[in-house]
């Protein structure tokens, strides 16, 4: 499987997967997450097709070093089923410093890392991107609106324009999104998976989706974090109305006190 990528990863180095140019954020298209705003989570069918298009077509470039194969059943996730997430996990190869060679991956092994120098591992990126939300530390915009990340790589994959020029011997595609030029090939041309649940591959379909899986490699516990911080805020709802009742009934009796008390 790694040697299918790295002659997948040689083909497109030499249509222009080198070093990104120098580009601003531009056109960033605000597309509707499920797992935005207070209430949102995860949705498992997006997120599996989501893994097949970085499959089948971002793999080829870019690692995710930092999830394991068994995060894929994790709830929350993909949530693939442990013989599929093992049989998935074969058809990579990483290196084994005890045989001081490569062998099929194990659930515990983690994705491997990219396959080209200057190609960015994908495992942060929607993390690492702000989009169109503002600075970080936004407070409530943030958590009804999300960071922009997935936005920004929807956005990134859906709005190349055509444009071509050449710098220093590379081949640079323009980009609205990306606010200029930069060396990454258009990889969506829509139709470039077959979804297994019927849903229509078009490009902004694919990009969505392959958006949303990214999201999650970012962060994998979300769900988890909403509903632990909804436990949370519940819980201090119940312990300031006990607090106030509490305090009232402390209190009434000196209160009375005071009030059948004549004046002088």
């Amino acid at each position: 499987m790694i040697k299918q990528l790295a002659i997948a990863a040689t083909a497109l180095s030499l249509s222009g997967g080198g070093a990104l140019a120098a580009g601003s954020v531009g056109e960033i298209t605000d597309y509707a997450f499920p797992f935005e705003g207070p209430f949102g989570s995860y949705d498992t069918q997006q997120l599996q097709r989501g893994l097949q298009v970085y499959t089948e077509v971002c793999a080829a470039c870019h690692g995710l070093r930092y999830v394991a194969f068994r995060n894929l059943s994790d709830e929350g996730g993909p949530m693939l089923p442990e013989d599929q997430m093992r049989a998935y996990a074969e058809f990579y190869e990483v290196y084994d410093a005890e045989l001081d060679d490569f062998r099929p991956a194990k659930p515990t092994d983690h994705f491997p890392e990219s396959a080209l120098e200057n190609a960015p591992d994908l495992s942060m990126m929607a993390k690492a991107r702000a989009g169109f939300h503002g600075p970080y530390g936004t407070g409530l915009s943030q958590l009804f609106n999300g960071m922009g990340g997935a936005e920004y790589i929807a956005s990134l994959l859906t709005k190349y324009n055509g444009s071509e020029k050449e710098e220093a011997g590379t081949v640079l595609y323009g980009n609205d999104a990306w606010g200029g030029y930069f060396a990454m090939a258009q990889p969506l041309w829509g139709d470039d998976v077959e979804y297994a649940d019927g849903t229509e591959a078009t490009i902004e379909q694919q990009a969505v989706d392959v958006a949303a899986f990214l999201m999650w490699t970012a962060e994998p516990k979300l769900n988890a974090r909403k509903e632990a911080g909804f436990t949370a805020v519940a819980f201090l709802i119940v312990l300031s109305v006990l607090l106030y009742l509490t305090n009232k009934r402390l209190w009434a009796p000196i209160k009375r006190k005071e009030k059948s008390q004549p004046a002088e």
